[in-house]
């Protein structure tokens, strides 16, 4: 018997490929500090733990397939009160997490063998997404050198093709740490009109951002409400990614009628962590405040250590909470492993995620790795620290 040759050309996620090397690792009794997965160490806030050990009926049932009416009353408020209007009746469904969403929503605008357009580099796990469902990614570049900012609008235009049916973005950019302008999604948006594409805006790092730069959603651009779909999550906002709880919007009615029938056939989102969500909505700001400021002391402090190695292409990612430098090696990927398999000082070494698994069709990435600073700042000091030392270690070794 044979699998799926759609299963074989699923690759392995960038961000977890060299766990087993890393398992190995912990079992010879190294120390890993994990900066290639972007799971946050901040608290989940109590509101979420206090609602679910309130639940006191004698079973869990299923959840509407839309999700819980409270639940998507709340991302509704959510919305308004940052200047977006969905409706929590007709245009918000809850799903298992951002990745459901995504999956919904490509199976609702896509057929076999089409194209969605997004940038190089990308989340890494959409590819999977992409290849489970039998379609392809169309990529544009965007360059290290400037931050990972969007290309023109001729650039992104000519990267259209017939099969092409949506473009996809992360913003804030997971994997760059990327906020894209006004102007740049604006650009995005008139391709959008001019080819007749819809637009999937993955926004779940929005309360992440920088500098006292102003954040500005797909959702805020008039024009497109019947071709922008809205994913979110609960993961990374309220430090509750094991939760799974994300949501699909958009105010294309008859979208959402099809994505419903998606929802169905899966039942139900999980029901007592909905419930858990729906306290995290009435979290006080303060809380997205105190967040911000720790998050942009730990992208300060691993912006400055980056500074300090010799040869490493780095910038001040504006928003989410990873970097992705561009090494002065030319196999990011072997050496990430190595630092597993050969290097240790005291004991102690760090993991990251080689970055040629966020690009497409692209070599681009064979010297960079993505690093996602969820650590305190005395730990990314020493993680960038390791991997100084690292780099110099392997670079002599492979000179």
């Amino acid at each position: 018997m044979k699998v799926s040759q759609r299963v074989k050309e699923v690759p392995y996620s960038a961000i977890r490929k060299l766990t087993p090397y890393a398992d190995a690792a912990k079992k010879s009794g190294k120390k890993i500090y994990h900066l290639n997965i972007g799971e946050p160490d901040t608290r989940t806030p109590k509101e979420f733990f206090e609602a679910v050990q309130d639940f006191n009926q004698d079973r869990v049932g299923y959840a509407p397939s839309k999700g819980l009416l409270e639940l998507r009353e709340a991302t509704s408020k959510y919305y308004k009160d940052r200047a977006i209007a969905y409706d929590a009746e007709d245009e918000i469904i809850i799903t298992a997490g951002a990745s459901e969403a995504l999956v919904f929503a490509l199976i609702a605008v896509t057929d076999l063998g089409d194209n969605v357009l997004t940038c190089n580099p990308f989340y890494s796990n959409y590819y999977t997404i992409f290849r489970q469902i039998g379609i392809k990614p169309q990529t544009f570049d965007t360059k290290v050198e400037d931050g990972y900012k969007l290309p023109d609008y001729e650039t992104i235009l000519n990267s259209v093709n017939e099969d092409t049916k949506a473009v996809l973005l992360s913003n804030p950019s997971n994997p760059t740490g990327a906020v894209y302008t006004e102007e740049e999604i604006r650009r995005v948006a008139r391709v959008a009109i001019e080819k007749d594409l819809f637009i999937i805006a993955d926004e779940v790092y929005r309360e992440f951002v920088y500098d006292n730069k102003e954040f500005m959603s797909f959702a805020e651009i008039e024009g497109i409400e019947d071709r922008l779909i809205l994913l979110d999550s609960i993961s990374k906002r309220f430090g509750a990614c094991g939760a799974r709880i994300g949501s699909i919007a958009s105010k294309n009615k008859d979208l959402m009628t099809e994505i419903v029938k998606l929802a169905t056939g899966r039942l139900a989102a999980p029901t007592l962590e909905q419930i858990g969500a729906t306290k995290l909505y009435d979290v006080q700001d303060s809380y997205f405040k105190e967040i911000n400021e720790e998050y942009q002391r730990r992208r300060d402090c691993v912006y400055e250590e980056l500074q300090k190695i010799d040869g490493v292409k780095t910038y001040a990612p504006k928003g989410a909470f990873y970097v992705m430098p561009e090494l002065p090696v030319e196999d990011a990927e072997d050496f990430a492993k190595w630092m597993l398999t050969d290097f240790d000082l005291d004991g102690e070494t760090v993991m990251v995620a080689p970055g040629f698994g966020f690009y497409h069709d692209s070599n681009v990435g064979k010297s960079q790795i993505r690093l996602a600073f969820v650590l305190n700042c005395e730990d990314l000091k020493k993680a960038i620290n390791l991997l100084k030392i690292g780099l110099d270690e392997y670079k002599k070794i492979n000179s």
